[in-house]
């Protein structure tokens, strides 16, 4: 072996190793600006938000008119904007409406009932609102069609053996109520408050009845669903029917109804080529457990699986 490859194994390898080991340097990696990172943005909708105004409720329930802050689309915390459509609009004060209409359970006591104050229109909804009152007590309704102050409206808890006869604007179960009457503000489940059928003109139908204790109402979208029979529903339809009928007919108009100009790419389908008819959906039975998840237990033991 010649004495140049002897040097060579001898120095060579050891100061390759030497300037090759690991420092550590710091440094700031820079981002680069033609990448950008995903921001995810709340759904509209989901758990009551609609991203078009926030109400300041009080502690108790009161029939003042309560403030709002107007969104405009906006999420209150991030402040981006969430719903295109909404934009603008006029500032209305809030009538906090008492969903939950109480009465006695005893089918000996007589109903509870109310006269109607006054019947006055509330921007932040469709139909109008009814001031009504009991002694000292005073509560907003939403206000049916042939409602009229000075009208006494009764309220009761109870299920008799026989459907009564009621009256515009009355609130009892629908087990109480015969069948074909029109309800509105119809609770989901008992004692929840009327949390279906809020539109103006809108109406459910009391159908037919499902079990021993379910009712089922045929809602606006023509969709039925089995409640249960303590459900409370006020009778009647609501009020400002001729809302969908009456065109806005300015763009001002409309933007003090608080919706922003649309680009105009969207059209309305005229129905030349006609519509899909679909079956209605079957009957939805909505209890307490509708909805929950299902618990699915897996083992993995292979010793059982073996045997």
């Amino acid at each position: 072996m010649s004495a140049m490859s002897l040097l060579g194994r001898c120095f060579t390898r050891p100061i390759v190793q030497f300037c090759c080991k690991v420092t550590s340097v710091s440094c700031q990696v820079q981002p680069k600006r033609d990448r950008w990172n995903l921001v995810k943005l709340p759904k509209p909708g989901v758990n009551g938000k609609t991203f078009r105004r926030i109400v300041h409720y009080k502690d108790e329930y009161t029939v003042e008119p309560l403030q709002v802050t107007n969104l405009g689309g906006r999420d209150p915390v991030t402040g981006r904007c969430v719903v295109k459509g909404i934009g603008g609009g006029i500032k209305h004060k809030y009538h906090w409406i008492k969903w939950a209409r109480d009465g006695p359970t005893d089918l000996n006591e007589p109903p509870r009932e109310d006269r109607v104050l006054a019947i006055l229109k509330d921007g932040c909804r469709t139909s109008f609102v009814a001031l009504t009152g009991s002694g000292r007590d005073l509560q907003y309704i939403l206000a049916t069609v042939n409602m009229k102050v000075g009208d006494i409206i009764h309220t009761h808890r109870g299920i008799p053996p026989y459907p009564i006869r009621p009256k515009e604007g009355d609130s009892y179960p629908l087990g109480a109520l015969p069948k074909g009457t029109l309800v509105n503000c119809v609770e989901m489940y008992p004692g929840k408050g009327g949390c279906l059928i809020h539109t103006a003109g809108s109406f459910g139908i009391i159908s037919k009845k499902d079990e021993e204790d379910r009712i089922v109402v045929r809602m606006p979208s023509k969709r039925e669903f089995s409640l249960h029979a303590s459900c409370m529903a006020t009778v009647g339809r609501l009020s400002n029917a001729e809302h969908n009928t009456i065109p806005i007919g300015s763009a001002q108009k409309s933007r003090e109804l608080g919706n922003r100009p649309r680009s105009g790419l969207w059209q309305r389908k005229t129905g030349r080529f006609g519509r899909k008819l679909r079956p209605l959906p079957p009957t939805r039975k909505i209890d307490r457990t509708t909805g929950s998840p299902k618990t699915v237990k897996l083992e993995f033991n292979y010793k059982r699986l073996n045997d």
